[in-house]
């Protein structure tokens, strides 16, 4: 029997996984999976019934999603917080949940603003690397028009 922590280490192992939203709405989620018991309930060792909060966002083949999202935020609060949020806003607050652990997990000092500040640095990287790229070429441009105005002795018309 393996114990949680090995079960961690052995589903962190596989690598990321990529967050796939539900299409369709609840009792359809809920009808897809009544035969095994969604991921939270298959992780946390515990009979998964009709009124499972986590089933309709936790599908049974997504195991990784839950356990980053338990590893990092803990089953309890993840309950509280889809029993807190609007029924139309828990796939919303699901992804993002799952998005954050994975990042924590990925960065556990930063996070998911680790990664925000990255590209934030890129872009402004980009952004100077464009302007001196207009001088440059402002400089050329301008260049060309001196050389095609004295070349004739005046402006062309």
């Amino acid at each position: 029997r393996e114990t949680r922590s090995n079960l961690f280490k052995k589903l962190s192992s596989r690598g990321p996984f990529l967050v796939t939203p539900f299409k369709g709405d609840i009792q359809e989620k809920m009808s897809n999976y009544t035969n095994s018991p969604c991921a939270a309930c298959k992780f946390l060792r515990r009979k998964c019934t009709s009124d499972c909060v986590f089933a309709p966002y936790f599908p049974p083949e997504e195991p990784t999603k839950f356990a980053n999202v338990h590893r990092i935020f803990g089953a309890s609060n993840v309950s509280k917080i889809l029993h807190e949020v609007a029924p139309h806003q828990r796939e919303d607050a699901v992804n993002s949940l799952a998005y954050e652990a994975e990042a924590r997990l990925n960065d556990p000092v930063y996070g998911c603003v680790g990664a925000i500040s990255v590209l934030q640095r890129q872009v402004l990287r980009l952004q100077r690397e464009l302007e001196e790229t207009n001088a440059d070429l402002m400089r050329y441009a301008s260049c060309l028009g001196s050389e095609t105005t004295s070349a004739y002795g005046g402006r062309r018309g």
